[in-house]
């Protein structure tokens, strides 16, 4: 039987090749291009406007939360960066730091409608995987929100001194990423991927964000730090810095309080490509 088999398979190779042989053969061909466009692509999904109504005493006390209010995906074929930003019209005389203020309700001697925009603060349900961990206070906002009684700048929005958009620096707070630059800090950015596809434990291309505002007694924001959490923009803070450049006195500072009224304001989400 084994004699057998190996006879047959030599006869059916012989047959290929006579067939083989015996064939007319004619081809073209045609050019195939490949172009690789890059995707640097952001999807939030969010209500176009987020309201806070201060009007109970806990309130001001505790703080308002907004769970889960902005949900951020994101897919990209390059190294990346996200990070959050507060904007305003500028319209505030003293800055585009400040929240746009609507409408008054009652202006007082020591009322100041200069709230500023990083008293807002945000959380994000997954951690920054990217991050530098030597450069930075917090290096992104995923530690929960403090206790109300206990000031602190972790969760403090980031805001662009001249009011433009430009990503924080080294020491500033990220969603995902850090400092713009891949070869500035090891693992400062983020892989290429996509919330689509990603099979890992942690999800480093979807994002969820709370938001708190908590205005305190009397409504100076204690919260309202600056990039890297070190200086405090509270209401006093600012206002005590005001009054000692129109050579004022700090008592008169002390005495500040958010002015009642309506306030707007955007939070920025932005995408870049870390090169």
């Amino acid at each position: 039987m084994k004699t057998f088999f190996k006879f047959m398979l030599a006869v059916s190779l012989f047959t290929f090749a006579s067939i083989g042989n015996a064939q007319k053969l004619q081809q073209e061909s045609v050019s195939i291009s490949l172009d690789l466009k890059p995707i640097l692509q952001l999807e939030m999904i969010s209500p176009d406007q987020i309201n806070f109504i201060f009007d109970q005493e806990n309130q001001y006390r505790n703080g308002i939360v907004k769970n889960a209010a902005t949900i951020i995906k994101v897919t990209s074929t390059v190294t990346w960066d996200l990070y959050a930003i507060g904007r305003a019209k500028g319209a505030n005389p003293n800055g585009k730091t400040f929240w746009n203020q609507e409408e008054s309700y009652e202006s007082s001697l020591n009322s100041v409608a200069d709230i500023p925009l990083s008293m807002l603060e945000i959380k994000q349900h997954t951690p920054n995987n990217g991050i530098n961990h030597k450069q930075a206070i917090y290096s992104d906002y995923s530690q929960g929100f403090i206790a109300p009684y206990r000031s602190n700048g972790g969760n403090s929005l980031y805001v662009s001194r001249d009011g433009t958009p430009s990503p924080p620096n080294e020491t500033g707070k990220y969603i995902a990423g850090h400092s713009g630059i891949s070869g500035d800090h090891k693992n400062g950015f983020m892989n290429p991927g996509s919330y689509i596809s990603t099979k890992r434990k942690e999800n480093n291309f979807m994002y969820v964000i709370d938001y708190r505002i908590l205005p305190g007694f009397p409504a100076i924001f204690p919260n309202a730090y600056n990039a890297d959490a070190t200086v405090a923009e509270n209401i006093i803070s600012s206002a005590h810095s005001s009054s000692l450049l129109a050579g004022g006195s700090k008592e008169s500072a002390d005495k500040s309080f958010a002015e009642p009224g309506v306030y707007t304001m955007n939070v920025v989400y932005v995408l870049l490509e870390d090169q």
